[in-house]
Order: structure tokens, then C-alpha cells, then sequence
């Protein structure tokens, strides 16, 4: 958005739960990303290590799950009880639902990657040299983008970021059984009005979500949600999420708006890996490059390099060089350095952003080796990114126990953290 801009207008934004069935399917392309991962690590330990390369894409539908795509690794995991567990643990456990992690089945179509991808990843050229070194090349050509903004703790534009905490509650209260009638699939949308470049209040919200049909108007086809679940839902889910401050004059609530909402997840709707990006993102601020993440490791530069702009970009305006900022990263295969940086403050910056582009070459590796090491992307903390965004969310640790029996403890969301906000303010001479 442009700094100097004073219109008014409305921005919206969308999230889906984690028993979407898209989600379901990002979920299990990481957990079997990170069991692979932790494999490795295990194997590493003795010796034995190879570097895994993963690229697993799933499709699940009513009773069945199809997971594909192409695994280098010395690792030996147990594909089905992956699946499985991934599927329990988002909440499909009831056969009623028409999708059950113990009676589904598993098709487990994963191969060999092409030995040809691996020559370019393994042995990169640095900027068109002709000489091999040993530096790992980017895993495919593209451009990637990060984006962060002043609007919320996070960084992140609002209304995506409201709509993700929605979804999360959602699922909180179904889990611990404060609503025990909601079911793993929900969808919710979030608009917000802007004055100029700044969100001033919440105007409309959107939720839906699979339901037991207990909570229908009546039994038969004509049964609709009633007016008691809808404003439990409004009580208990949304409100908790919106700030005060955005809240002013009536919010319109639209809660199921088909009116039943009993046949869902995968049973109602095929999912697919990859096929909510936007969801995955900033809710349709700034640009996107077109590649998923999830089911891919690292060196796929679609998932590292998208995590190393963010990370750039959330440091630029937590330094306060910009009260916005999109980053801009592009690669070419097998090749180390990016083949071109690009910083966009949309007018908001503080300094010259020649000048801001300048000190992110110098303070950020923007290798895929070098984003790899810096972000520690070489251990299992994949499956979580996989709901409720990969952005704006916090940093923490997550305790994996590897196949050797050992817990170990695991940074998340390295890419959320601001530790070079001040390296920038000093070096772009802000006080």
C-alpha cells in the first residue's frame, strides 16, 4: 500500500482450519518431511547420513490417502503409521465423519528423486562460474517473496492474521471440549477496513464449520444450524480473537451461511497438497511467487528462500527502516547466490531502499546453504507450519525423540525472530 494514500477501503482475508482437507494433506507431506528429518538426524549420529531430499505431495479423499512424489534418503521410516498419526492427531478419529486415521486407507507412491535434480543441488555453480564448488545450488528456478507490515505484534497485515487466530481457537475449543459439536473442518474470513494504509476496524466475519448434526433446527434435509450454535460460536470463537480496538459500531457475522455444514474433510471435499498458498502467506498482501511449501525439505528454495524473505523483511520493519516491506528473492537451479534482490518499501521507508537492499546483502546468507544453516532448517519442526500459517507466528522449541530413543529439542519459526532488527537500525544510522 502506498504511504501516501487516504482512501478508504475494505481488504479481506481467508484461513482454513487444520481439518480442511488441503491441510490435511499439507500436514501429511510434513510429518512425513520431519520424520524423514529426524531419521536423518539419527542416522548422522552414526555415521550414515546422505542429506535427505523430499518432495511428497498427498491427496486424500473419502476413505483414502495417496501420498507421492520423490525421497532421497538413507532414512527408513514407517510411511503408513506417519499418515495415520498425523490424521489423529488433527481430530479425525471418528468413523461417523466418513474419515477415520484408522480406516482409511494409505497408498504410499513415493520414489527415487531424479538423479539430475540432485546434480544441481549438490554441486552448485556460484553466479554462472564454470568451475563446480562444493555450495548447494538453489532446487529449482523461481522467485520468492517475504512481507511484513506495522499492523499487528507479528508483523503481519491483520486481516489474514485475525482470520488464522480464529481458525486456531476454533480448533482449541473443539479439542479440549468446550464446544463438543464442532467438527476438524472450518473455514473463516476476515474483512477490514483501512483508512489510508492503517486498518481501523473489523466490518464483517465469516465462519464455517463442520458440525455434529445434533445441533440442527431439525433431523431431517430441511435442518439448519440454530441460532443458539451460531451465537456460541460468535461468543466463544470469534470475539476472543478481535481486539477492542477494532472493534467499532456492529461487526457483521455471517456463521455458516449455507446453514448445515455436516459432511466435511476429506470426506466432503478432496484435498491436496499445495492448494492454499495464500492461506499459507499474508492472505493476498503483496505478491507471491507460486510455490507451495509444504512437503518439501530445504533446499527446495520454494519453502527456504520464502522463509528467508520474511525473515528479512519482519527485521527491516521491526529495525523501523519501513512500516512495510516486501522482499524479493529469485534463484536459478543449481546455482548458489540469488540472481537478484529486490526490497519494496511501497513509500514507507526511512532510508533510501538501495541503501536498505545494500545492508541486506551484507547481514543476511542468502545462499540456500547459507538460509539452511542460519534458519536451521535441517530439523523436523515442518509439521506445525503446516496449520495456521507459517507466518506470524512465535518462536519456540518442540521436543522430537528420535529413533535412537533421545528427545531433543528443536528451534520453530527461526524466521519469526527480530535479532538483527538492531544490527540494521545501527548500521543504517537510526537511532
Amino acid at each position: 500500500m502506498s504511504a501516501t494514500s487516504n482512501r478508504t477501503f475494505l481488504f479481506t482475508s481467508e484461513s482454513v482450519s487444520m481439518g480442511h482437507p488441503d491441510k490435511v494433506s499439507d500436514q501429511v507431506s510434513d510429518a512425513i518431511l520431519d520424520a524423514i528429518l529426524s531419521e536423518e538426524i539419527a542416522l548422522g549420529a552414526k555415521g550414515n547420513v546422505k542429506g535427505a531430499r523430499v518432495a511428497c505431495e498427498t491427496l486424500c479423499t473419502t476413505g483414502q490417502v495417496v501420498v507421492a512424489g520423490e525421497v532421497r534418503t538413507n532414512a527408513h521410516i514407517d510411511v503408513q503409521d506417519v499418515v495415520r498419526n498425523a490424521i489423529k492427531e488433527i481430530g479425525y478419529v471418528h468413523h461417523d465423519i466418513g474419515f477415520a486415521y484408522d480406516s482409511c486407507g494409505v497408498l504410499n507412491a513415493i520414489h527415487a528423486q531424479s538423479a539430475d535434480i540432485a546434480r544441481g543441488v549438490d554441486n552448485a555453480r556460484d553466479d554462472g562460474a564454470q568451475q563446480q564448488r562444493q555450495e548447494e545450488g538453489a532446487g529449482d528456478q523461481g522467485m520468492m517473496f517475504g512481507f511484513a507490515c506495522n499492523e499487528t505484534e507479528d508483523l503481519m497485515p491483520l486481516p489474514i492474521w485475525l482470520a488464522h487466530r480464529i481458525v486456531e481457537r476454533h480448533a482449541e475449543l473443539r479439542a479440549n471440549g468446550t464446544i463438543p459439536w464442532i467438527r476438524p473442518d472450518a473455514k473463516s474470513q476476515v474483512t477490514v477496513e483501512y483508512a489510508g494504509n492503517k486498518p481501523v476496524r473489523v466490518q464483517t466475519i465469516v465462519l464455517s464449520t463442520q458440525h455434529h448434526p445434533s445441533v440442527l433446527t431439525s433431523l431431517d434435509e430441511t435442518g439448519v444450524l440454530s441460532d443458539q450454535a451460531k451465537q456460541e460460536l460468535i461468543e466463544k470463537v470469534i470475539k476472543p480473537c478481535i481486539p477492542a480496538e477494532y472493534v467499532k459500531g456492529e461487526i457483521t457475522y455471517h456463521i455458516n451461511p449455507t446453514g448445515r455444514f455436516v459432511i466435511g474433510g476429506p470426506h466432503g471435499d478432496t484435498g491436496l497438497t499445495g492448494r492454499k498458498i495464500i492461506v499459507d502467506t499474508y492472505g493476498g498482501r503483496g505478491r507471491h511467487g507460486g510455490g507451495a511449501f509444504s512437503g518439501k525439505d530445504p533446499s527446495k528454495v520454494d519453502r527456504s528462500a520464502a522463509y528467508m524473505a520474511r525473515h528479512v523483511a519482519k527485521n527491516i520493519v521491526a529495525a523501523g527502516l519501513a512500516d512495510e516491506c516486501e522482499v524479493q528473492l529469485a534463484y536459478a537451479i543449481g546455482i548458489a547466490k540469488p540472481v537478484s534482490v529486490n526490497i519494496d518499501c511501497f513509500g514507507t521507508n526511512k532510508i533510501d531502499e538501495k541503501t536498505i537492499s545494500k545492508l541486506v546483502q551484507e547481514t543476511f546468507p542468502l545462499t540456500p546453504r547459507g538460509i539452511i544453516n542460519y534458519l536451521q532448517l535441517l530439523n523436523p519442526i515442518f509439521h506445525p507450519t503446516a496449520r495456521n500459517g507459517h507466518f506470524g507466528r512465535k518462536p519456540g522449541k518442540v521436543d522430537v525423540k528420535l529413533s535412537t530413543g533421545e528427545v531433543r529439542a528443536f528451534d520453530t519459526f527461526t524466521w519469526e525472530k527480530t535479532d538483527k532488527a538492531g544490527s540494521l537500525r545501527s548500521a543504517a544510522g537510526l537511532k
